[in-house]
């Protein structure tokens, strides 16, 4: 049975990647119809199963800023992860606080809408992992080793899920809220994003660096035009 499954997964991840391929080889500007996530959505239409990760993000430019993405797709035990891709500044500040995030996923051919930690949707499915305790009498979920790949990207076997975690979660499904873990460890503010996405933080400290340098840059010349013309309208005065 679960070689069937996985059979099952195989070909549909292959047919995936082949139609996200094409499917993306227009997306290298935002000007075409449809933004690159919407796409790669339509590409998955006839999966049952699937996560689309939000892996990573970048703002270039000044006077006309351009805004990308990087998504990681996910199906049963196969990902592919897809280049830099140009989207709307509308799309990247609707999801600027979810990096490292689940954006869009299907579960038995259900959508899961609203960002979530990767892999929350299978916890408590018996087919992706099973409930452990550990010493101290707490109960944990661990995801079989082919889909360990969600463990590694929730912090790997130092950050499990416990019961409390997934109580945490359910009630944020139910005001339909993002779950960013009980003590704020997801998402681009979150505690572990930061240890494992070290690029994505160095880029935008970077950037708010080269902000802050080109303002003061701009107050010194205007201070400067200010005193000149203070200097040469002191001197005529007094002629």
């Amino acid at each position: 049975m679960y070689k069937f499954l996985n059979n099952n997964f195989r070909g549909s991840f292959l047919f995936t990647v082949s139609a996200i391929l094409i499917l993306l080889c227009g997306c290298g500007s935002n000007s075409g119809s449809g933004q690159p996530l919407e796409k790669i959505k339509t590409s998955l239409k006839n999966a049952p199963d699937y996560s689309i990760i939000l892996e990573d993000m970048k703002q270039e430019g000044n006077f006309i800023p351009e805004y990308f993405h990087k998504y990681c797709v996910i199906q049963g035990d196969q990902q592919y992860k897809t280049g830099w891709m140009e989207i709307s500044e509308k799309d990247y500040r609707l999801n600027e606080s979810f990096l490292g995030m689940t954006l869009v996923a299907k579960k038995d051919g259900e959508a899961i809408s609203g960002a979530l930690p990767p892999g929350y949707q299978h916890v408590g499915d018996q087919r992706y992992g099973h409930w452990q305790n550990d010493h101290r009498g707490g109960t944990f979920w661990e995801f079989y080793g082919k889909y360990a790949l969600f463990s590694a990207l929730l912090g790997g076997v130092n950050r499990p899920i416990y019961r409390r975690d997934y109580d945490s979660y359910k009630q944020s499904r139910r005001r339909n809220a993002p779950y960013f873990g009980r003590n704020n460890e997801y998402g681009t503010n979150g505690t572990l994003t930061k240890k494992n996405r070290p690029d994505f933080y160095s880029r935008y400290n970077k950037r708010e660096q080269m902000k802050k340098t080109s303002f003061k840059n701009k107050v010194a010349k205007r201070v400067g035009r200010t005193r000149t013309g203070y200097r040469s309208r002191a001197g005529g005065f007094g002629k």
